[in-house]
Formats: structure tokens, C-alpha cells, sequence
């Protein structure tokens, strides 16, 4: 598989990752600070950051660099609040 059909993958599943934790929460069968969401976020995120330095979109790769480290800050925040 060349390395642009690969990238292209990884983006849509990034993207698609990131639709459904929204529709997700959108529909109110998740919460948006329940893990299932940040930790879909985080994989979609990643995902779509890598198709983004692979092709030189810097903005987008900045934005899901940001929204990953959001929804790790999350996940590590509610961890230790719900361990207390």
C-alpha cells in the first residue's frame, strides 16, 4: 500500500473517530467528560494529526495536536478526582 492511501485511511478513521464520540454526546449516550469520549478524541485526534504532517497541513495538525492534549488533560483530571 503506497504511503498516501495509508495516510488517507488513518485520516478518515481519525475523522470518523471524532464524529461518532460527538454524535455520541450529541445524542446524550455519552458525557462529554466520560472516557469513552475523551479517549475516542484522543485516537481520532492523533490519527488526523498524523494524516496532517504527512501532507503539510500545519493548522490542522495544530488543532488535533491541541484537541488530544485537551482530552488527555481531561482523562488524566477526572482519574484523579474520581480516585479521592
Amino acid at each position: 500500500m503506497n504511503n498516501h492511501l495509508w495516510f488517507d485511511a488513518i485520516g478518515w478513521i481519525g475523522a470518523a473517530a471524532l464524529l461518532v464520540a460527538y454524535a455520541m454526546v450529541s445524542s446524550k449516550k455519552w458525557e462529554g467528560h466520560s472516557s469513552a469520549f475523551q479517549l475516542l478524541n484522543v485516537g481520532g485526534s492523533l490519527l488526523l494529526a498524523a494524516n496532517t504532517i504527512f501532507y503539510g497541513a500545519y493548522p490542522s495538525m495544530f488543532v488535533n495536536l491541541v484537541w488530544a492534549a485537551i482530552a488527555i488533560f481531561t482523562i488524566t483530571t477526572s482519574k484523579r478526582v474520581s480516585s479521592r
